[in-house]
């Protein structure tokens, strides 16, 4: 019982739900590993009661953070406070966007008083905001962890009553807010000031979905690059009046010989990688003396592209990356102009230590090798005189690190910026990840932010009964709430400054994520509660600092009450057509009118099979191959020959297949037809669709049984195609055409022209 007061007290699952039937408990050892890591002795009874005494017997008058919402009730800790406390706000300097810059406003004095009933509330009604008015242990608008999941708010926050008249609301930002009680008890938190949703997209709107490393162009070096990227977007928002290009992470990768080409277990998310760099856009590439050099290696890459596109070769990224590397070291010695050194250099104030600390880890990399826990022990610490001496002695390679971020900033901008004179209302979407690798470089530089020796999985499931273990180590929610959230606030502002929209791989991770001991199975995982209102007050906040929508990916097993929470915070969610069926009915697919209107509406994704190879069961068929089925052949032949053929069943009775059954491209078309009924705000779609291309970019389950994440994207017969090609296809043509809105044959009254 004590075990589990603790693990309750430090957001600690000492059960779950994999189904709604069925509950499973975590072995104590994983209890107490997670604790460990946490930072809580736990390994004997003894060590449990007296961490639970001294958990138990502290008062704290704040939490370290607080979450205000802008004209919603305050949370219980403020509201609460005792009749006479002075409150003090420190908002955080601004700049006219409402970016952290300049001199800071003057404090916000107030005094609390108590606060009666809401108007027009029965008599006797507990007042808003009070510890009565609150389920247990949950402030207004907050959500509370349970074994289950995450309990939603209660009522209509959209009748929520207005904060209470003494409170001053503090300008949107992160702040520090000072309380002293009228018998001298004083606290100091960090305040976030959120506005109540994050911006939303246009009403409607359709876009591409992209691996772009698998977008290569007839001027690619071997992978598909920022360049590719601007011309899609510029091509897509002008002739077919797409509103946006989804692409996977461009983060920064953890270097080796093979690097890891998974886009989704980076060295760093806080910055993008430079092998995705259209090295030819580079202003100083025009004013490289050694042309001949460069002449070779734009030959050498050009032979890369003709492997890959008419060889039957892999993407080689290492070997893109070297080509890259070497012409960039020509490229940074050609001395800046004026203005561009101006630029540089307002880059390096604005990124400040955490760019100066990844491109010391690039750095130090190039010399020590990619795991920081193997080099010299003096190095394994950041902020040790031997780190600052090494810095020392690699000023010249930090420094063309850093050259490289700012480059590769700037590149991202431009496509956002073209996008956007292109005419599309969101541009381009970048894809945040779960995590970063353990060996890399955001986990050097902020050891202290992370639980080591524990990994990001997912528990066991229907689909898979041995769960999953990702081997990214989680963020440690404690440290998270101690330092106001800097590192995730940092993180998000990176990410959204040249983004039209954000995707967010896994977003039930702002809820909770499913922690697995170093050494022990994913079975012996458990979850580990996250401060959800924080993570999303701090995620609404740099959205609506940056003017960005943003989406989640909630597939797959969500606790109860999460969908609801992000749904009330603006966040999109991800709604996968295959999925979509009447779960709590008949189980049929579900009609297009009961879709969500707020989520991004898509065929298929990066894990799945393209919706050629679905119509067609050649991804069962891939499966087979790889021996990767539980069942026989033929079952998961026949459940997925059921499962197709009652979506086809539906889209005919929809009048949505007008061509008939056996006609592939046609059925593509139709199930995009349907994605457009629904009232959803984005529709998305699998370039690879576009084409005919069967194969999955990533198949789940595999390393070397599969060329996961280093495929270009093909025809229906496996034949790569460009960006050139892809863009000219009639099949392509065909399938947008059905996604294009109808104009109306007149202009709507008030928007004649006279």
């Amino acid at each position: 019982m004590g075990l589990s007061r603790l693990a309750a007290l430090h957001g600690v699952a000492t059960s779950y739900s994999p189904s709604p039937d069925v509950t499973v408990s975590v072995p104590d050892d994983t209890v107490i590993a997670v604790l460990a890591a946490l930072g809580v002795d736990a390994g004997t009874p003894a060590d449990v009661r007296k961490c639970l005494a001294a958990a138990e017997s502290r008062s704290r008058l704040l939490p370290p953070t607080v979450v205000v919402w802008a004209g919603e009730p305050l949370p219980s800790a403020l509201a609460g406070l005792p009749p006479g406390s002075t409150v003090t706000v420190e908002p955080e300097p601004s700049d006219s966007s409402g970016h952290p810059a300049g001199r800071p406003p003057a404090p916000l004095s107030m005094r609390a008083r108590a606060a009666g009933p809401a108007p027009g509330a029965p008599a006797g009604s507990p007042a808003p905001g009070s510890p009565a008015a609150d389920a247990p242990g949950t402030a207004p608008g907050e959500t509370a962890e349970t074994a289950e999941g995450v309990v939603p708010p209660r009522g209509d926050e959209a009748a929520a009553p207005a904060p209470p008249a003494w409170w001053i609301p503090p300008p949107h930002g992160v702040h520090r807010i000072h309380v002293r009680t009228p018998d001298n008890r004083r606290a100091t938190a960090t305040l976030v000031a959120a506005p109540p949703r994050v911006p939303q997209p246009p009403e409607r709107t359709h876009g591409f979905l992209v691996q772009l490393y698998s977008l290569l162009s007839a001027r690619s070096w071997g992978m598909g690059d920022l360049g590719d990227l601007t011309d899609l977007a510029v091509w897509a928002g002008r002739s077919v009046g797409s509103g946006f290009v989804q692409v996977n992470p461009l983060h920064a990768a953890v270097p080796g010989k093979p690097t890891d080409p998974s886009p989704y277990r980076p060295s760093s998310r806080r910055f993008p990688d430079p092998v995705h760099l259209h090295v030819e856009s580079i202003p100083e590439y025009g004013h490289v003396r050694d042309r001949a050099t460069l002449d070779d290696l734009r030959q050498d890459a050009a032979a890369l592209s003709e492997a890959v596109l008419n060889k039957g070769a892999l993407i080689d990224r290492d070997a893109v990356w070297e080509l890259k590397r070497q012409a960039l070291e020509l490229v940074v010695r050609v001395p800046l102009t004026p203005g561009r050194r101006a630029d540089y250099c307002d880059f390096l104030a604005e990124q400040g230590q955490a760019l100066e600390d990844h491109a010391l880890w690039c750095a130090l990399a190039e010399v020590h090798g990619p795991d920081w826990h193997t080099w010299p022990e003096a190095l394994r610490d950041p902020r040790s005189p031997g780190t600052a001496r090494a810095r020392s002695e690699l000023l010249d390679r930090v420094d063309f690190h850093c050259r490289l971020a700012w480059l590769t900033a700037g590149q991202l901008a431009a496509a956002q910026r073209a996008a956007e004179d292109a005419g599309m209302g969101v541009g381009i979407v970048h894809d945040l990840a779960v995590g970063v690798h353990p060996a890399g470089a955001d986990t050097w530089s902020q050891q202290e932010a992370f639980a080591h020796g524990m990994s990001v999985g997912a528990p066991p499931d229907a689909f898979n009964a041995r769960g999953q273990d990702w081997g990214l180590p989680p963020w440690r929610p404690d440290v998270l709430a101690a330092t106001g959230y800097a590192a995730y606030r940092g993180l998000l502002r990176g990410l959204l400054a040249h983004a039209g929209a954000l995707r967010i791989d896994h977003v039930m991770g702002l809820f909770r994520l499913w922690w697995v001991p170093e050494g022990r199975p994913p079975t012996d995982g458990t979850y580990v509660a996250y401060d959800a209102e924080a993570m999303l007050a701090v995620l609404v906040l740099e959205a609506h600092r940056a003017r960005t929508a943003v989406v989640g990916e909630d597939l797959g097993t969500v606790a109860p009450g999460v969908r609801e929470a992000l749904a009330r915070r603006g966040v999109l969610g991800t709604s996968v057509l295959w999925f979509e069926r009447d779960w709590e009915g008949d189980g049929r697919p579900l009609a297009p009118e009961k879709w969500r209107r707020d989520c991004l509406a898509t065929a298929t994704t990066h894990d799945l099979p393209s919706t050629a190879a679905r119509l067609t069961g050649d991804h069962v068929a891939l499966r087979h191959r790889l021996g990767l089925l539980t069942r026989s052949l033929e079952e998961e032949l026949t459940e997925d020959a059921t499962d197709t053929a009652e979506w086809l069943a539906l889209l005919a009775r929809l009048r949505m297949l007008p061509e008939g059954d056996g006609d592939e491209e046609a059925a593509v078309r139709a199930v995009h037809r349907f994605l457009r009924r629904t009232p959803a705000r984005m529709t998305g779609v699998w370039l690879p669709d576009t084409v005919g291309d069967r194969r999955p970019q990533n198949l789940p389950g595999t390393w070397d049984q599969y060329p996961n994440w280093r495929l270009p994207i093909a025809d229906p017969e496996g034949h790569p195609v460009t960006l050139e090609e892809i863009t000219a296809s009639p099949r392509l043509h065909a399938l947008m055409e059905v996604l294009r809105p109808r104009k109306p044959h007149t202009a709507p009254p008030g928007e004649r022209r006279p």
